[in-house]
């Protein structure tokens, strides 16, 4: 078996495609992040809030998203829904208190867009903010490139 996948780490290298890891996740300049590894994308008083790539990487093929309700409040650090992959189930944090605004509907019936677009597509809810104070608990973009490094250093 080793000979196998020591052949098909050769072809690849000589094919110059990527078969076994991943690497490291994508993390976007421009967000803030939770170190329960969600994202927040502010805008004045709107921000958007979706799971990380590096959050959706580990937990593998997303196959079900539990939305709060629109108007529901949420706090910072606090659950306000969970994702459920084939491998485990995870609550779902917001990195900011506030009102949902909106949740993304389109999760109900293509739960895999947070694997496939966590970013962008697989964005869960958009809330009001109540205290842009919170923002600054969060971590930027370098900050949390460093954290999931770490993190996964000691697994």
């Amino acid at each position: 078996m080793a000979c196998r996948q020591l052949w098909a780490s050769r072809a690849a290298s000589y094919l110059r495609i990527s078969v076994f890891h991943r690497g490291f996740s994508n993390v976007v300049k421009d967000l803030k992040y939770a170190d329960s590894h969600e994202w927040v994308k502010v805008d004045e008083n709107s921000a958007t809030v979706g799971i990380t790539d590096h959050a959706q990487d580990h937990l593998g093929d997303v196959v079900y998203v539990e939305l709060p309700e629109v108007g529901a409040a949420v706090t910072q650090g606090g659950s306000f829904g969970a994702v459920e992959s084939v491998k485990a189930t995870s609550d779902i944090n917001s990195p900011v208190s506030g009102k949902v605004v909106e949740v993304n509907e389109a999760l109900n019936s293509s739960p895999a867009l947070i694997n496939s677009s966590p970013y962008k597509d697989g964005w869960i809810i958009k809330v009001e903010i109540s205290d842009n104070g919170e923002l600054n608990n969060l971590m930027d973009s370098d900050q949390y490139s460093k954290f999931c490094e770490e993190e996964d250093s000691k697994h």
